[in-house]
């Protein structure tokens, strides 16, 4: 038996509708209605037309930690996310600059003469 054309239409509708709340459940849908559309690191603002580069990161590294209170998100764009993943990575390989780290420092110091140069203008 064929459904009238309202019967299709309003289950096309509440289909729809099903589908955008369990959307709303997500973390990402979540955590755009709780915070303003800016990124935590550069402070970039996003509208609707570019809100797909706004990315959820989850600051302890944890994708299955999602507290309904946001504790673990932060909004960031994606290319302030890649490069907190990134430093995460060099983090865990040892490559820090600081020296705590287990890889090499940075010995190289580009100003190491410029004290000596700028007296001997003097």
């Amino acid at each position: 038996m064929v459904k009238p054309d309202n019967e299709k239409l309003n289950q096309v509708v509440a289909d729809s509708r099903r589908a955008r709340e369990q959307r709303d459940l997500g973390y990402r849908e979540q955590a755009l209605k709780m915070y303003p559309h800016i990124c935590g690191r550069c402070t970039r603002e996003f509208t609707h037309k570019n809100l797909h580069e706004l990315t959820v990161h989850h600051r302890d590294h944890n994708h299955s930690n999602n507290a309904a209170d946001g504790s673990n998100w932060e909004l960031l764009c994606m290319y302030c996310h890649d490069n907190e993943h990134q430093r995460q990575l060099e983090a865990h390989q040892g490559n820090t600059s600081s020296g705590s780290g287990k890889g090499a420092t940075t010995t190289h110091n580009p100003f190491a003469g410029l004290k000596s140069m700028l007296d001997d203008e003097k």
